[in-house]
């Protein structure tokens, strides 16, 4: 099993930077979305090689640039590293990147599509390893944070934070009003359940390239698992959605497999989980959920903005006991591992 880099982190310090951040972010997400027309925030801004930016996306990257610019300590060099831009160094003027301590990872907006047409709540995400050679990796992350972007009806908004290594002490969970902007903590509960039947389980397949295998994937898992016992989907086209759906009771079982469908495929087009999409499985973990890769291992990947992530969460320890050996089984009919 891959081992967490260690360092010296003033993990408390880190973790109500990350949660400044992302309160500036929503502000001014929330703002745009109230002042601009829909088809202004749904128009295509930019492709990049990470992923389509839309309208919307761009106050949410400007928010969190000004706010690294006016606010992230001098004595903690970091190197940021953003969805569909180049990483940057803060403080501004840093001579070298080497000589930042930190690496932070950043998704303004994630849940973007279903935002931008006010369908379901985004999340801003963002996370911070200890910089080293090598460079840093999804597994060296010791604090991480999460914070809701609701859809325009809904006043309460969630924002969650975790410490790598802490457990569930490590976890806090806040929700705010956001016209009084009072608050109230409040305790995540994963589902207890020990299998899927008449509960909510799903794999990611939101674009039409792949969505075939893998709901061929996902149908003859379901059978050998539980028979013709319903398993009810919900697609969440957002990695942090999925992963706050899981520590909350919503969903027993959730997982995105798109990076082994694009290998199967050969085909670059499918769209993939990114290290920034799933850089708050941390937080999952701190509630007692049970985060792996695809083949069971523990998550790992760069923390860049284009490798992509397979991943499979499980709501609780029995249900992977449970769900792993079949789950393996047909993992290695549809996605043989080469050689």
């Amino acid at each position: 099993m891959l081992e967490p880099l260690r360092m010296s982190l003033d993990t408390e310090r880190l973790r109500g930077l990350l949660c400044a951040l992302q309160d500036a972010v929503q502000s001014a997400v929330l703002a745009a979305r109230d002042s601009r027309s829909a088809a202004d925030l749904a128009a295509v801004a930019e492709e990049t090689p990470s992923d389509t930016l839309y309208g919307i996306d761009g106050p949410g990257e400007a928010a969190a640039v000004d706010w690294l610019d006016a606010h992230w300590p001098e004595d903690l060099p970091v190197e940021v590293v953003m969805e569909g831009r180049e990483a940057r160094t803060f403080p501004r003027g840093l001579p070298d990147a080497s000589e930042a301590r930190l690496v932070c990872i950043v998704d303004p907006i994630d849940g973007t599509r279903g935002f931008m047409h006010d369908k379901r709540s985004a999340w801003v995400l963002s996370a911070v390893a200890p910089r080293r050679q090598g460079g840093a990796r999804l597994g060296d992350l010791a604090v991480a944070a999460m914070t809701e972007l609701p859809p325009a009806k809904q006043r309460l908004a969630d924002q969650l934070s975790a410490v790598r290594g802490a457990g569930q002490g490590g976890l806090r969970a806040r929700r705010r009003d956001l016209n009084s902007r009072s608050e109230t903590a409040f305790a995540p509960r994963p589902s207890a359940a020990p299998d899927l039947a008449h509960g909510f389980a799903a794999f990611a397949h939101f674009f039409p390239r792949g969505k075939g295998l893998l709901a061929r994937f996902e149908e003859t898992l379901w059978e050998r698992l539980h028979g013709d016992a319903p398993v009810f989907d919900d697609q969440y086209l957002s990695t942090g959605g999925q992963l706050y759906e899981l520590l909350t009771g919503r969903d027993r079982l959730l997982g995105d497999l798109r990076p082994l469908a694009r290998e199967a495929l050969g085909s670059d087009a499918v769209p993939v989980c990114h290290p920034y999409d799933a850089c708050t499985a941390l937080i999952a973990e701190a509630a007692g959920c049970i985060v792996q890769d695809a083949r069971g291992g523990p998550l790992d990947a760069p923390l860049d903005t284009t490798s992509a992530v397979a991943w499979v969460g499980f709501a609780n320890a029995a249900l992977e006991r449970r769900v792993r050996p079949v789950l393996d089984e047909v993992l290695r009919e549809f996605f043989p591992v080469p050689g």
